[in-house]
């Protein structure tokens, strides 16, 4: 698939680290370095805006490494970016850890997945669903492990 990109940055464009990811890393584009203190959050640049083709879109989801490493996640995740959005992808990034942590230029901060979706949704209301094995069982409903 192609996909049409802008890079305002010096860094590498969005990239798989294996052949095998879904994922594609997206780096911080900062004129300086950024500490986000514990519980605080910060809107980060990546210099990148996208053209996504009709049916598509991006999910910023966070890097589980530097989640598990590091307490830092993407606060809205997965942050959706649409079809028809033009502007920078900027990421918002959450401390959850009890130590600062400094945020460099060119550092990966997040994860791009690029998704299809129905663009054509209509909706077709009724009095009841069908049943399912599951039915109104929720949050936990299949058990802690």
């Amino acid at each position: 698939m192609h996909i049409q990109i802008v890079n305002r940055s010096s860094h590498p464009l969005p990239q798989r680290a294996t052949p095998g990811a879904s994922g594609l890393d997206i780096r911080a584009w900062l004129q300086e370095d950024v500490t986000i203190a514990p519980l605080q959050r910060t809107l980060v640049n990546t210099g990148i805006s996208l053209c996504l083709p009709e049916g598509f879109e991006g999910q910023v989801r966070p890097r589980s490494g530097l989640a598990t490493r590091c307490g830092i996640t993407v606060l809205n995740a997965p942050g959706t970016i649409d079809a028809d959005y033009r502007g920078e992808i900027r990421v918002l990034l959450i401390n959850l850890s009890s130590d600062a942590y400094t945020l460099r230029d060119g550092d990966r901060i997040a994860q791009l997945v690029i998704a299809s979706y129905i663009p054509d949704v209509v909706w077709r209301l009724v009095e009841e669903l069908p049943t399912s094995q599951r039915n109104r069982d929720g949050f936990g409903s299949t058990g802690i492990a």
